[in-house]
């Protein structure tokens, strides 16, 4: 009875959420279109103050991550492997370089890890994806951190987002045990 309260909770607030997800994906259409006010607000995932640069065989390109991947110096998108983002608690807006070996394979490193606040939060599902809502607010969660943590819907997790910015996405931070939860 509980756990259905629960995921009532979290469809709740993931109702109330949605309208705010709305906002923050006409905002992100505004910096792609130019928007002023939004492109303040997402500025912390421009990667243009960054450099790319060859050391010996290897090319190194300096980048912001998204949530997903990084969005490279050079204009590019690099996949960013979901374990390493899940096991780091990389947060959206943390600076990485891509070490690109001659043979292709890329090593990412953190150069500046994004200043974070940590918030308590349901886990509910989008579609495919799986979301957490904290503080009446969406955030996408990767795949590979929710498997991780043998995490569910329902589940109360603690996460990680970009300290007074604008997020899309949140590092899932660790599994709340269900006696240990605070009542939603």
């Amino acid at each position: 009875m509980e756990t259905d309260q629960k995921k009532i909770a979290a469809v709740r607030d993931l109702l109330d959420a949605a309208q705010k997800s709305i906002t923050s994906a006409r905002k992100i259409l505004a910096t792609m279109a130019d928007g002023d006010t939004a492109k303040r607000e997402l500025e912390y995932l421009d990667a243009s103050n960054l450099n790319s640069y060859k050391s010996g065989n290897e090319k190194i390109v300096e980048g912001v991550f998204t949530g997903e991947s990084m969005l490279g110096s050079d204009g590019n998108t690099y996949p960013v492997p979901q374990n390493y983002a899940s096991k780091s608690h990389l947060v959206q807006g943390s600076k990485l370089k891509a070490i690109i070996g001659e043979d292709g394979k890329i090593v990412y490193k953190i150069i500046e890890e994004m200043p974070y606040e940590t918030k308590i939060g349901l886990i509910a599902a989008n579609r495919d994806k799986f979301q957490v809502i904290a503080d009446g607010k969406a955030y996408n969660l990767l795949m590979a951190s929710v498997t991780y943590l043998k995490a569910g819907i329902g589940d109360t997790v603690s996460i990680r987002i970009p300290k007074g910015k604008e997020a899309t996405y949140a590092a899932l931070e660790a599994l709340i045990p269900k006696d240990e939860a605070p009542e939603a």
